[in-house]
């Protein structure tokens, strides 16, 4: 009776077993991932049908600023999360309501720059993301308006984490899937109903995520762990650095991401102008095969999402006995889950691809085969980003930041651009596998020397 009590005045990350934790955070978040993956599936499925392989392309060849949203978000998104979780786990109240509202005041901040920058230099950026002329027109009209909905996005991505680090994941979840679901029945309604063609895709993008955005804003206008008030929202440098410290990791990764994407557009461009396949059709291919391999990624980033909360409390109530359950337990189930993707990539690579629209020969005949080789070792890519984001959750950012570069900077891109003056276009693809195998295998080295150490088994 006596435990029941003084546990009724403890917080559940301290005491619960972690598998029901795990669950009651992941789960969630896996959703809200999954559903901000579903934005882009849904956008190139309705695209791919309606205006083909060059809509396809165009989705691809705007990626890039999609990518460095989501950047933004979980720079402050995390960061605000693990910074107000860690001060709550050190009984420093008002520390993490200041980190919170600092992480929220930059997130709409950051949002309204790169939305303003974007419009202003598009044409440019377009170019510089690898467009061929005949993809151009459809990436313009696209990014043009998708551009206005970039502090929504970003408010979206990050306020989720912010959201879940209070005890709500349930509530993070409604937010992404309610713009969600609205975002698909607009798709419906504007371009096949009212034949907007990709601009209807992109108006139904953004009124989407400005339901999301809105609905993100008042549930942390009433935080539950956190008493946030107006000077909460006022900005300190040391608390932004701090924030910003944290959500590193996941930023750079995100980053990282990015860079690899403009300089594969550029690649597939120029060595598939090489090759039978043409200019577009790579660039279609591997927009479609990016976005369906986001879904499995987006499970793989909830788990860790939903993991980092039991972590940096446990951490920071030092029970790190806990902490080391946490990540063997997060790990347990992002194993299964990749070799499952993997068995569908080698397996149903066609049909896959096929939901997006029809296509030539040649368009399927890459498609099938860069599913198959690029996306070869995807039973292993669960590892890099669970543990990243375990460091970053222990206040470990710059472990965390360098195991995040280590599969798209330090491995990826310098294959991308040096296999293919070997064996053209197919170097691109055998680029992937090999990044990869060593992202994991450096990641599985970073995780086994810290797990090692005496603490963490109670020692």
């Amino acid at each position: 009776m006596e435990e029941r009590k003084v546990r009724a005045g403890e917080n559940p990350l301290g005491y619960e077993k972690i598998g029901s934790l795990l669950g009651k955070f992941a789960i969630p978040s896996i959703i809200s991932m999954l559903v901000g993956s579903l934005y882009n599936i849904v956008d190139q499925f309705f695209i791919g049908r309606s205006v083909g392989p060059l809509g396809n392309a165009a989705t691809n060849i705007a990626f890039p600023l999609s990518i460095s949203c989501v950047a933004l978000g979980l720079l402050f998104g995390i960061g605000g999360a693990s910074t107000s979780n860690i001060a709550l786990g050190q009984k420093k109240e008002e520390e993490a309501a200041d980190y919170m509202g600092n992480a929220i005041s930059m997130l709409f901040i950051s949002g309204l720059v790169l939305g303003i920058f974007s419009e202003a230099f598009l044409p440019i950026l377009l170019k510089f993301f690898g467009s061929p002329e005949d993809v151009y027109p459809y990436a313009l009209t696209y990014t043009r308006i998708t551009c206005i909905g970039m502090p929504f996005l970003i408010l979206t991505t990050g306020g989720g984490n912010l959201i879940r680090a209070d005890g709500r994941p349930k509530n993070a979840m409604i937010c992404n899937l309610s713009g969600a679901i609205l975002n698909t029945i607009l798709d419906a309604l504007f371009v096949f109903g009212f034949k907007w063609g990709i601009a209807g895709a992109a108006w139904a993008t953004i009124i989407g995520q400005t339901l999301s955005a809105v609905l993100g804003i008042y549930y942390l206008a009433n935080c539950r762990t956190i008493d946030l008030k107006w000077k909460n929202l006022r900005l300190k440098m040391a608390t932004v650095i701090r924030v910003a410290s944290l959500g590193t990791a996941a930023f750079t990764n995100q980053i990282a991401m990015m860079v690899v994407q403009i300089v594969m557009n550029n690649s597939l461009k120029y060595y598939g102008a090489l090759s039978n396949y043409g200019e577009a059709i790579p660039i279609a291919c591997a927009g479609i095969i990016s976005k369906v391999n986001g879904i499995f990624i987006s499970i793989v980033v909830g788990i860790s999402q939903g993991l980092q909360p039991i972590v940096s409390f446990n951490h920071g109530a030092g029970n790190h006995k806990r902490v080391r359950e946490g990540y063997m337990t997060a790990i347990k189930a992002g194993a299964v889950l990749a070799v499952l993707v993997f068995v569908a990539f080698q397996v149903f690579p066609r049909q896959i691809i096929g939901i997006f629209g029809d296509g030539s020969k040649e368009y399927f005949d890459f498609g099938v085969k860069y599913l198959r080789v690029f996306m070869f070792f995807t039973f292993l890519n669960f590892v890099q980003p669970i543990s990243s984001n375990f460091f970053t959750a222990i206040g470990s950012p710059k472990v965390g930041m360098f195991l995040s570069l280590t599969r798209q900077i330090i491995y990826l891109l310098p294959l991308i651009l040096v296999l293919p003056l070997f064996i053209g276009i197919d170097g691109i693809m055998y680029a992937g596998p090999v990044a990869d195998f060593l992202a994991a295998f450096t990641t599985a080295f970073m995780v086994i020397r810290e797990l090692g150490k005496p603490v963490y088994r109670g020692m």
